[in-house]
């Protein structure tokens, strides 16, 4: 794994894609192994008898999974440092077998408490288009 470089800032623009994190499709067993991970255990998210007797057809992905990845997609474009929030709004539930892509935009280039800073616009949507995740983000600028 590389370490993150902070992009240009003189280069960078609103509008500016992040480059894509896309995910394979997602299995029972990364929700198993999420759960060990997280501590997460409730039983909707790996034990199918459970989750069809509250009404779901299926197990499902935890949500703080799907804010893990757009935590990756921010860590893969700069240093976990320059991070300074990740606001989360949850979408949709995120299904088994469901191959996900992480993508940002800059939104916006300013400056936030003397620093160079920037917000930017990140979601996780399935293999249609259908929103997951949506989220901002504030990155700073040494």
């Amino acid at each position: 794994m590389t370490t993150a470089t902070l992009p240009d800032w003189n280069a960078l623009q609103p509008g500016d894609a992040l480059p894509p994190l896309e995910l394979p499709p997602i299995r029972r067993l990364d929700l198993a192994l999420y759960c060990g991970a997280s501590g997460d255990h409730n039983p909707i998210h790996v034990d199918i008898d459970f989750a069809r007797s509250a009404g779901m057809p299926d197990v499902f992905a935890h949500g703080m999974l799907s804010a893990a990845w757009l935590a990756r997609l921010l860590t893969h474009w700069v240093p976990q440092p320059a991070i300074r929030s990740l606001d989360l709004r949850f979408a949709a539930i995120t299904q088994v077998g469901e191959r996900i892509r992480c993508t940002g935009t800059v939104a916006e280039k300013f400056e936030h408490e003397g620093r160079r800073s920037v917000r930017l616009k990140l979601m996780t949507a399935n293999h249609d288009g259908i929103a997951k995740l949506s989220a901002e983000a504030l990155v700073a600028w040494p």
